[in-house]
């Protein structure tokens, strides 16, 4: 199911050309994405991933106070990104490879991140509405580790 929302003068153009959806208006698909939006309401995940969301913000906040190579901590809801810097006053991206070695410790540990930022150097945490605190406890420490180990290998360069 997709809804488009825009402004009535972008709308008005869209009117002048042809435009279909595979399986538009498809009886099974309709009933599957009215039973999504049902268990959503049923089991309040938009209030858990607000609840969560803030909570997770809030403790990966923490990290970039502890850690100098955590620039900036950014997101809504379960949408979040750590962004990592080689140092706090320039800014600048972490090296690719320090980089690679947090995103390698978080999958040894079963965490699956994604990467962004035009640098590459942006941990990216999309996790589903269902997530549970234990679960967010369990990703900040498996960050933490990851943290700890790189704040490790920088003190021996």
């Amino acid at each position: 199911m997709a809804a488009v929302v825009t402004t009535k003068e972008i709308a008005s153009v869209m009117s002048q050309a042809l435009h279909f959806n595979t399986f538009g208006g498809n009886p099974v698909a309709c009933a599957v994405g009215s039973a999504v939006l049902d268990a959503i309401e049923e089991d309040k995940l938009q209030e858990n991933a607000h609840e969560l969301g803030t909570y997770f913000l809030l403790e990966l906040a923490k990290l970039r106070d502890e850690y100098e190579f955590v620039g900036d901590v950014r997101g809504k809801g379960f949408m979040l990104g750590v962004e990592f810097v080689d140092d706090k006053e320039s800014r600048a991206p972490l090296p690719a490879d320090q980089f690679a070695d947090i995103f390698e410790d978080m999958k040894d540990m079963k965490v699956l991140c994604g990467k962004g930022g035009i640098g590459g150097h942006v941990l990216r945490f999309k996790p589903p509405m269902c997530i549970t605190k234990a679960d967010v406890d369990y990703v900040l420490a498996c960050l933490k580790i990851s943290c700890d180990n790189l704040r490790s290998r920088r003190s021996k360069m």
